[in-house]
């Protein structure tokens, strides 16, 4: 399993392609409590840091979409 410290580096592509194989294995069935406990925790923390990436990029698009504005220069081309 890997650690936090290892999901650092995880792009967004990376997690959600393993989580899919997570939920996958899971829908499948045939492992045993154990392995699909730890199968669920795998999913929790790559769901985290999937949602981490998102959020950081309506972060990011909120924050180019807001830099217009009063005498944010749109307004002196006219």
């Amino acid at each position: 399993m890997t650690t936090k410290t290892d999901e650092a580096g995880l792009g967004y592509e990376q997690a959600r392609d393993e989580l899919i194989e997570v939920v996958r294995r899971l829908e499948a069935g045939g492992t045993s409590l154990e392995e699909s406990l730890a199968l669920w925790e795998r999913g929790e923390e790559l769901a985290k840091v999937c949602r981490r990436w998102l959020d950081g990029a309506r972060a990011r698009l909120d924050a180019a979409l807001g830099e217009p504005g009063p005498g944010g220069g749109a307004d002196e081309e006219e």
